[in-house]
Formats: C-alpha cells, structure tokens, sequence
C-alpha cells in the first residue's frame, strides 16, 4: 500500500482553523477548504512510486482490479475529500449521467473551452455525492413542501416576497417550485437585491428558524439565492450521521467539518448563493423538482464492525470502523481499490501509522490489515 500525499484547495469559503486542527499542525491564517484523496487530475495525490493518476493510467488492472475497470473504464471511479466549511457554498445541483453525458458532448461540440467561465459539464460523469460529519455540520438539501416554505418565507412580512408565497400555494407541488425558482433566478438583478435585504432584515429581527438565512445574505449581499435557500429543507448533522445528494437534488453546506466522497467528476450547476455563472435553462432541465425528506443516514453496522453507509450508487462505498484499544486486527484486503484515511487514533494500515488526516492507497488485492486505536473510513468501490 501507498502512504498518500494530498493537495489541500484553499477556496474562499474553507475554514481556517478546521483542517489545520484535524492534521495537529498550526493554521496559516489562509482558508483551507479541502483535502483530496485519489486520482482526480485536478490534484492527485502524490506516493513514493509518483502521482497516483500516473500509476494507474500506467496499469489500471494492477491498481484498481479487473472488476473495477470493467464496471468504470481505467480511473479510479471516487474521490474522497476532507471538507471544511467555514462559511457557506454555492447552492447547487448535479446532472445524473445520461444528462451529464449529453450536456458534455454538446459543449465539446460547440467548441467551448473546458475551463470557461460560462463551460457547465467538465466531463461526461455524474456526481452523486455522501457528506459524513466529522463536527456538528449544518447543510440545505432538498425541497420542503412549497407550504412549508411559503409560511417560512410569509413569516418574514416583506410585501415583494407576496407573490413567491402565492405560487408556492398553487398545484402541484412540482410546478409550483419550479415557477417559483424560475422567478428567483429571472427577476431583475436591482429590485431581488432590494428584497433580499428587506428579507435578511426581517429574518435577523426573527432569529430561530430564519437565522441561517440572515447570514446567507451577509456572505452573498443581494443573491438570489438567499431566498432560494429558504425552499430547501435545513438539516443539522452530528459527528457520524451522513446525508447522500444525488442528481438533480438542490443543496449547499453552510458550516462543519465532514468526510465527503463522490464519483469522480466536477460537473455542477449552480442555484445560487455564488458569483459565477448560473445557467437557468439546464438548471431547470436537471433539477428535480419535488418535496423530500433530506432523509440522514446513519451507518449499518456489520459483524466485522465496519460500519456501512448504505448508498444506492457503485461508484463508491463509505465506510467507517472505531477500534477501540485491544481490538483484533481487521483483514480489509479486498479486489477493489481502497483509500484508507484515519480522523482519530494512531491506527495502523499494514506497516504505516496513520496520525489523524492521514491516507493510503491500497491497490486491488494487496493486503489489507488494520490494527491499533482510532477511527478509519475506508473507501472503495462496489464490482
């Protein structure tokens, strides 16, 4: 196996102090956002035998195991993060394959840069994503019922928001969301600034319910997507508890630190809640529109005592185990690629101790052995 050195991306709204304190070295005063695990080319970790794209394009069956590259072609089909939300993200959604397949061959077509301001499909993957809270972590996603949402957005008394409430009151529900993201999105610039202010004042009077949304209009001053903020259901992890975001489900993390995986890909519209561009005609083409619970996972204990978090997707598999001191070694060997990342403890993977914030790559069917105290997710793919 490969002990892993992995980028950390210092987005504006990463906290400062939340990695620094996971991996025990001082913070630089800099945001920093996240830390990858794996092979995307847009940060790869880096092992003693080279970057880790380098090493499986060279022999995707050695590294990743015949299952694997028949079921996803010859990359490493997740990525795994280390996330830190010091302020809140953009409001976003993902395509699911098919759309992020054809939405990809239409932008190449066109000719359109892939690193273009205004380029939406990167690459021709879907994104569905797991988010597992490693502190208390506080995120949108999913839509509430529209009447749920219009008391929430009544309650503010701002007379420009009459009409959102209006329509949320229409059926069917389906419809009744979509006119009215539709209306967020295509209002004038100038007069939704002016009502998200109003809107923002009214919710730092209320508190309790509206505060989140108060300081969504502090960090994004005007933003459309304050208001659309408040059409999503607001959910509250505690350390352990997860919530996976498949496509089309609108959602952004406000605050926390969390273990993230995804499939391996970077295709994202934006709802909100950001300057760069938001493309509304295939926003409203991917996003799903209808009411759900924001359902939060807990993991599924096994008899080894890995702890599953159940997920409907193959691309990747999360999975948490808490060795408690004296524990017996652990045989994760397996024919699929594995990052192992301790958060707690001083576990050992083979011969390597892992401080927390620490990872390695175990290629398909090396051995696999954890020993020690400490808490370890393990991810790796279903073939």
């Amino acid at each position: 196996m490969d002990r892993l050195v992995n980028t950390v991306r210092p987005y504006a709204w990463g906290s400062t102090t939340a990695i620094p304190e996971l991996l025990g070295i001082a913070p630089t005063g800099e945001p920093q956002a996240e830390m990858w695990m794996g092979a995307h080319p847009g940060a790869p970790s880096r092992t003693e035998r080279g970057p880790l794209n380098e090493l499986i394009a060279a022999d995707p069956v050695r590294e990743l195991g015949q299952r694997s590259v028949d079921a996803f072609g010859p990359r490493l089909p997740f990525l795994l993060k280390i996330l830190a939300a010091g302020a809140p993200l953009s409001l976003q959604v993902h395509p699911d394959l098919a759309q992020a397949r054809a939405g990809h061959a239409a932008e190449e077509a066109a000719g359109i840069p892939v690193d273009a301001p205004h380029r939406t499909y990167k690459d021709a993957n879907h994104k569905p994503e797991l988010i597992c809270a490693l502190t208390p972590f506080e995120g949108l996603c999913g839509f509430r019922t529209p009447a749920e949402a219009a008391d929430l957005l009544a309650e503010l008394g701002v007379d420009s928001l009459k009409p959102y409430v209006d329509l949320l009151h229409a059926h069917p529900e389906e419809a009744a969301l979509r006119e009215v993201l539709t209306a967020l999105l295509t209002a004038d610039p100038d007069e939704m600034a002016h009502t998200v202010a109003e809107a923002a004042a009214a919710a730092d009077r209320l508190g309790g319910a509206h505060a989140p949304y108060a300081s969504l209009a502090h960090h994004y001053p005007g933003d459309p997507g304050v208001i659309a903020a408040m059409l999503l259901n607001r959910v509250l992890l505690q350390p352990g508890e997860a919530l996976y975001l498949g496509a089309g489900v609108p959602h952004a993390y406000l605050s926390g630190l969390g273990v993230e995986i995804m499939a391996n890909s970077d295709n994202v519209l934006r709802c909100g809640l950001t300057p760069k561009h938001i493309d509304v005609p295939e926003l409203l083409r991917v996003v799903r529109f209808e009411p759900n619970d924001a359902t939060v996972l807990r993991p599924e204990a096994s008899p080894t005592g890995e702890e599953v978090y159940d997920t409907p997707i193959d691309e990747f598999r999360l999975s948490r185990l808490v060795r408690p001191e004296g524990a017996a070694p652990t045989d994760l060997t397996a024919p699929t690629p594995q990052i192992l990342l301790a958060v707690a403890g001083r576990p050992k993977a083979g011969d390597i101790t892992l401080a927390p914030g620490e990872s390695v790559f175990v290629p398909a069917g090396e051995p696999a052995e954890l020993t020690g105290t400490g808490t370890v997710f393990r991810a790796t793919v279903v073939a």
